[in-house]
């Protein structure tokens, strides 16, 4: 595996040591409520090639992306990306059970659905499958049906009449001791948790790699404030750049 170095702050010429690495991303304070959001995109901002993340994700981007699963409580994702990039069981590797076994955190982390229509199948891998029964984050005006049909396999969640109340269920998450929540996307999630002043952090590996036009951002939906962001650290590895941001 070819190394990853630290560019900013306190630029190191030796490649960073596994803990290193680790501590780079590991959650300051368990106990403090947090919204973690974690993308890859291209140099030129796309956030697909050929109309999946897949393609723009390396060894690099998938190093970070394993350790942060292994850190957080939760990993919250959006229904329509959960069915594009065909997400399973959440399962981490034995490595990274054995950490977070030693962590005094549960094996695995939960998998939290965000959905309005509630299209999902309750036979599904991604429930039949989990170690962990996953949470489905709805609406009062979802289908009725589904919902009950979703509790079967799954703690279905309402907040919000007629949109999902992301600052609700947020809390709710939290009251379960679900607070470091790490959310994979898609872009229109991300949209609504900004819009929602939701998000504490964001990783961002930018890949090196021009797409040319037709992909979307990392981000969709309704224009919402801007939020100030301050750089954490730069880390690269294999000509990608591996970006962290915390909230201002």
């Amino acid at each position: 595996m070819t190394g990853m170095y630290r560019l900013w702050p306190e630029p190191d010429a030796a490649p960073l040591t596994d803990d290193q690495v680790l501590d780079c991303y590991l959650p300051a304070d368990r106990s403090r409520p947090q919204v973690r959001v974690n993308f890859v995109a291209s140099a030129d901002g796309a956030v697909t090639v050929g109309g999946y993340s897949a393609g723009l994700s390396g060894a690099a981007d998938k190093r970070v992306f394993g350790l942060l699963r292994m850190v957080c409580d939760a990993v919250m994702v959006g229904a329509g990306t959960l069915r594009h990039e065909g997400y399973g069981a959440m399962r981490l590797d034995e490595r990274r059970r054995a950490w977070r076994s030693a962590a005094g955190l549960p094996e695995s982390p939960p998998l939290v659905l965000v959905s309005s229509r509630l299209e999902l199948d309750p036979g599904s891998e991604m429930f039949t499958g989990a170690p962990t029964r996953p949470i489905v984050l709805t609406h009062g005006g979802s289908p009725a049906d589904r919902r009950r049909a979703l509790s079967q396999v799954a703690d279905v969640l309402v907040h919000g009449d007629a949109e999902v109340d992301l600052a609700a269920a947020l809390v709710e998450l939290a009251d379960r001791g679900l607070r470091q929540v790490l959310c994979e996307g898609g872009p229109h999630l991300l949209g609504s948790l900004t819009e929602a002043d939701a998000v504490d952090e964001l990783c961002l590996t930018v890949a090196p790699q021009l797409t040319g036009p037709g992909a979307g951002r990392i981000t969709a939906g309704p224009p919402a404030a801007a939020r100030a962001l301050r750089l954490g650290h730069v880390l690269t590895a294999d000509d990608n750049l591996l970006l962290r941001y915390v909230r201002a």
